[in-house]
């Protein structure tokens, strides 16, 4: 009973934060989808955030600071939510598939859902504690020492024991140890019901954001892409941090794209709820993990930069951009700032900088990079037999599609922001991986290909919002590609 109140209080303060950036009309299924996949984020976002306060300010009754929290969320909801204009509407596809296309891919659709059930169900039954070092040995570890470490929980955040990575960041941890003072003890019945949250929440989000923008066919598409990816389920469920970090940056991407969509369709500039949660959505990255940070950095340099390119931007401008972003974000960057400075100790990636000049200097460490960058991309997935970044490129070119190539309109911003922020995300993972301190080989083995699945959600995601357009700039889908391919 105590566990199905905090799943209640923790789900509808993160679906009420989304609706106040939302309109008051009566939504689509698709709209509905969005805010139910986003209110599992933002609300397990929510009780990180409260937990770790209540820690620092010494609060023990957290069950009346999550009411109360509860309730300014619903009297902000009853007092600010949006009006006027609906929300995006879907862009529907010119030409629909033959109905037996159709059907093909629903069932296809379909049983990939029901198959990534039964599998992620089946693992977490099977790795309770979760499948892996890092499940165990830093998220789950830095949970146990925040919910039973009592006035001595900072110890768990000690250089002495570096193994435990006591510099991440701590939205997983603490979102767990949330859930365990309402329960009373450590189970390990919530860290895997998180992972499963995030995993089909993630789903959900990418199905709900394409069927917005690109209509169902291209939806039913790009989930099915995710739910056959076997090393999504499999991270998924191994209770790590990455799954967690590709639904914020998906969560960030489709955001952007949404809100630069309802500007074109709606030619309401000031609509600034998307920006703001979309600003949000980063900062959880960052507050998720380190790798988070990077890609926060990436989409509001990538905004600016594509910004830029349509013509110099009026200080109106960049300010109507960003200060809503900035808003949410600032405040993320604050307590990250304070969790690094006052908690934890210095990370362990740039300890070694007497030898930094040296290593981005050496021609090998790019040559060895680049390779392994080619080959994760082939294996990232855990793919049976035919990679799947294979047969994107190959339904690409099958399809016979290209991104209209003209001067911007305010619709393509948030897409190319968000192929230059991936892009830049990729390049930081490269220059990071120039300096490590550890064996490159052995870093690149074990960390690479779940740095590409933490962007594997977006990249779908940008993938099939590209195919919209033909050569000729006419406005179509991924319904064409998939009636003439299947």
């Amino acid at each position: 009973m105590a566990l199905t109140v905090a799943v209640v209080l923790c789900l509808a303060s993160g679906f009420l934060l989304v609706c106040l950036s939302f309109s008051r009309q009566r939504p689509l299924s698709s709209d509905l989808l969005l805010k139910m996949s986003l209110s599992v984020g933002f609300g397990l976002g929510i009780f990180s955030v409260v937990y770790f306060l209540s820690l620092l300010l010494g609060v023990t009754r957290l069950i009346l600071v999550d009411f109360t929290v509860f309730t300014l969320f619903v009297v902000c909801f009853l007092l600010f939510r949006t009006s006027g204009t609906s929300f995006i509407r879907a862009t529907r596809n010119n030409a629909e598939p033959a109905p037996r296309s159709h059907s093909l891919l629903a069932t296809a659709f379909v049983v990939s859902l029901c198959a990534a059930v039964y599998t992620a169900i089946i693992r977490t039954l099977a790795y309770p504690h979760g499948d892996g070092w890092d499940a165990f040995s830093i998220w789950n570890l830095h949970a146990r020492f925040l919910f039973l470490g009592g006035s001595h929980w900072r110890d768990g955040f000690s250089p002495l024991i570096p193994w435990s990575h006591p510099d991440y960041p701590l939205l997983l941890p603490a979102a767990i140890a949330h859930f365990w003072s309402f329960v009373g003890h450590d189970t390990p019945v919530v860290p895997g019901i998180i992972g499963l949250l995030f995993s089909f929440s993630t789903v959900g989000l990418l199905f709900s954001a394409l069927s917005i923008l690109r209509g169902r066919t291209s939806a039913m598409l790009g989930a099915t892409v995710l739910l056959a990816t076997p090393a999504f389920i499999e991270l998924g469920t191994s209770q790590y941090a990455d799954v967690p970090l590709s639904f914020f940056v998906l969560a960030t991407v489709a955001l952007l794209c949404l809100h630069e969509s309802r500007v074109q369709e709606d030619s309401s500039p000031n609509s600034s709820g998307l920006l703001a949660l979309a600003g949000l959505a980063a900062g959880c990255a960052a507050w998720t993990k380190n790798e988070g940070l990077l890609f926060l950095c990436t989409i509001l340099l990538a905004r600016l930069l594509t910004l830029i390119r349509t013509g110099p931007p009026s200080l109106t401008t960049i300010a109507r951009q960003f200060a809503p972003m900035l808003v949410t974000i600032v405040p993320a960057l604050l307590l990250i700032a304070y969790f690094k400075r006052s908690i934890a100790p210095p990370g362990d990636l740039f300890s070694d900088g007497t030898t930094a000049l040296h290593k981005l200097t050496d021609p090998a460490r790019y040559w060895a990079i680049a390779r392994w960058y080619g080959k994760s991309f082939l294996r990232f997935g855990h793919w049976l037999v035919i990679p799947g970044t294979l047969l994107l490129v190959a339904f690409y070119f099958a399809a016979g599609k290209t991104v209209r190539k003209r001067d911007l309109n305010q619709a393509e911003l948030g897409l190319r922001a968000s192929i230059l922020a991936l892009g830049l995300t990729l390049a930081g993972y490269f220059a990071v991986y120039l300096i490590t301190p550890y064996d490159i080989y052995w870093h690149l083995r074990f960390s690479l290909p779940r740095l590409f699945l933490q962007l594997w959600p977006s990249a779908i995601f940008v993938f099939f919002l590209s195919l919209a357009e033909d050569n000729s700039g006419t406005p179509t889908s991924g319904a064409d590609a998939a009636g003439r391919c299947l």
